[in-house]
């Protein structure tokens, strides 16, 4: 029934699918259907949604955070860990999870410690971190898994194509850290809470290994369906709870972008439209149509019109910065935030935006410097 209520209030999953159904009426219901779906790309991210679920349930990223704060005694240098720890762990667990993990952890910290007056702009820089880091490996966010795998790209080509605009990011990041409230402070009491959450040893070590394996599945090195047939199999004997706790919303929302996609691509003068305005400037085309429908289904959208992934891939990635909406990961935060201070929204939206388009517009001159 929660599920149920979820997919009826779910805004880009309804839009998915009533565009879908749309669809239906230009390009009838055919064979070809299923060969719109990218099987790969959705059984690769269950399979790393499910392990990094199992990661979670067994408290790794919680220890992992508490064990940094071990030695801080300074209000920067709080911060920069709490902002890094999203920033790299965005790389491999996904931004969606960095931020689902260490936005309310970051909360408790500074409340913990007196610092409330922090809390805003970090949660704010938490966000940009998680969907800068994330942006530079495969495995970062959904849209890198998918371009990845339908492009062919060599990893190396990849990564040093998202390493400047990472390394930029990491820098702002950096800098922004200097213009938090508190920043000299001491820090006292950050409070060592009990960590509540088993520990399975065994448990850990298999979902090490189930790590490994999705990973090596990215590198195309293990067909994806021997990669899900075995996490499913693991999961299910060690813990079958965690298998109904992968993102079937998302993954529903994919479906539902792909039939669509595949159907515009089938109607010739709608294709040959949104070639002629997406090829040659799918950068900046990329950053314009995340801003509204966010960057996930502008990727869908738009990465089956043009044959230059390399700029699809840097434009939606850029492109999760500015609106709220522009990255679905920075609900997250703002949710995370609005549970907390319900007065504080508007104030939220207004810092939130700043500092995305700051970020955006010194991302949009390096790749005007860099090309």
């Amino acid at each position: 029934m929660k599920f149920i209520k979820k997919l009826m209030s779910d805004p880009v999953l309804a839009a998915a699918w009533i565009l879908a159904f749309i669809s239906l009426f230009f390009t009838k219901p055919d064979k070809e259907y299923l060969s719109y779906i990218d099987w790969r790309s959705l059984g690769i991210l269950w399979g790393l949604m499910v392990v990094i679920q199992g990661f979670k349930e067994n408290g790794v990223f919680d220890r992992i955070g508490k064990s940094m704060l071990v030695r801080v005694n300074k209000g920067w240098q709080l911060a920069l860990i709490l902002i890094l720890l999203c920033f790299f762990s965005g790389m491999l667990i996904t931004n969606d999870v960095a931020l689902i993990t260490f936005v309310p952890f970051a909360i408790m910290v500074l409340k913990n410690c007196g610092k409330e007056k922090m809390i805003l702009p970090m949660v704010v820089l938490q966000t940009i971190g998680a969907n800068m880091g994330s942006m530079m490996t495969p495995i970062g966010n959904p849209q890198n898994l998918y371009i990845y795998g339908v492009s062919g790209m060599p990893l190396d080509e990849f990564v040093l194509r998202m390493l400047p605009y990472s390394l930029a990011a990491l820098g702002l990041l950096l800098i922004g850290i200097l213009f938090l409230p508190g920043k000299t402070d001491e820090i006292y009491d950050i409070g060592e809470q009990e960590n509540k959450i088993s520990f399975n040893v065994i448990h850990i070590v298999l979902y090490t290994v189930m790590f490994i394996l999705a990973v090596v599945t990215v590198l195309r090195i293990v067909p994806w369906y021997i990669m899900a047939l075995i996490i499913f199999v693991v999961v299910g004997i060690i813990d079958r709870k965690i298998i109904f706790k992968a993102d079937y919303i998302l993954l529903l929302t994919f479906i539902g972008f792909f039939i669509f996609t595949g159907n515009l691509g089938r109607i010739g003068y709608i294709r040959d439209m949104l070639e002629r305005i997406v090829q040659g400037k799918e950068v900046y085309t990329s950053i314009v149509t995340s801003q509204f429908i966010s960057n996930v289904p502008a990727t869908l959208l738009l990465s089956g019109f043009t044959t230059n992934h390399k700029n699809i891939l840097l434009g939606v990635n850029l492109g999760g910065l500015g609106t709220l909406i522009a990255s679905m990961a920075s609900l997250i935060s703002y949710k995370a935030f609005a549970d907390e201070y319900k007065d504080k929204k508007g104030k939220y939206i207004l810092v939130f935006t700043i500092f995305n388009v700051v970020f955006l517009a010194f991302m949009l001159l390096l790749y005007m410097f860099l090309g």
